[in-house]
């Protein structure tokens, strides 16, 4: 059998990751931690098990990085980006609004990414020069342009300084835009900016697992996506979605 495209092979873990968690959604589940404001569920353990070992079976020369732990060879120029359940909260309280998330990166450049989310049976997927897609169909940003008819989402890590960070972001947008939301999944929150459900998504402190395939979405589908650094966590990002036509500029 010949070894599946990047991307194929990409799309057909995140599917067999998200039938995994559809027979487990609604269940009792096993909580290895809980934190103030995060859940830890041995089932994102067992998702992250399930996509190494499918990815690793193709290409046993690469590397995972995942939510997770690592995996493979950690000195590869191809690294698999893994966020097994994205939104774990979400799914633990039986909220049908969580996702897994897949990204390729060659040489810190990410090449390909796989959004999934089993609850709509949706499925975004994009290759670094080729056409995004939702189950099959070409996607694009949205086209409105004024503030005052945009839906944002603002989100909220898991610190009291991130906490403090996006209040004030919620507080001024909450006057200007149609509506804003706190969805609980930054990877759908990506995926839903790309598709132009939503103008765009805020939110001051995320890992790369949780964005990685999502950036790539966004910008594939003519829109804008900046991720910087953390200077007192430089292994969390912020991170600035949008279809790139709105003014998302915090003036005093």
């Amino acid at each position: 059998m010949s070894t599946p495209t990047y991307l194929d092979a990409a799309a057909r873990t995140a599917l067999a990751a998200g039938e995994l968690l559809s027979r487990h959604f609604g269940s009792v589940l096993e909580v290895n931690e809980f934190a103030a404001h995060d859940i830890k569920l041995d089932l994102d353990v067992r998702t992250q098990e399930l996509i190494t070992g499918q990815l690793l079976a193709c290409y046993p020369d690469h590397a995972i990085y995942g939510e997770e732990g690592i995996a493979g060879n950690q000195q590869s120029d191809f690294q698999w980006i893994v966020d097994p359940i994205d939104g774990t909260v979400n799914y633990f309280y039986g909220i049908p609004h969580f996702c897994i998330s897949i990204a390729l990166r060659e040489r810190g450049q990410i090449i390909v990414g796989v959004i999934y989310d089993p609850s709509r049976k949706e499925l975004w997927q994009v290759e670094r020069g080729g056409t995004p897609t939702l189950n099959g169909k070409p996607i694009h940003v949205s086209t409105r342009d004024k503030l005052s008819d945009a839906v944002l989402s603002i989100g909220f890590a898991k610190s009291q300084e991130t906490i403090a960070a996006g209040l004030p972001l919620l507080d001024y947008f909450v006057s200007r835009a149609r509506k804003c939301r706190l969805m609980g999944s930054a990877a759908l929150d990506l995926a839903y900016v790309a598709c132009g459900r939503l103008d765009a998504y805020l939110e001051s402190s995320v890992s790369l697992w949780d964005v990685a395939a999502g950036k790539l979405l966004v910008e594939a589908a003519g829109g804008q996506c900046e991720l910087e650094p953390r200077a007192d966590h430089p292994d969390k990002l912020r991170v600035r979605a949008s279809s790139g036509r709105l003014d998302l500029e915090v003036r005093p």
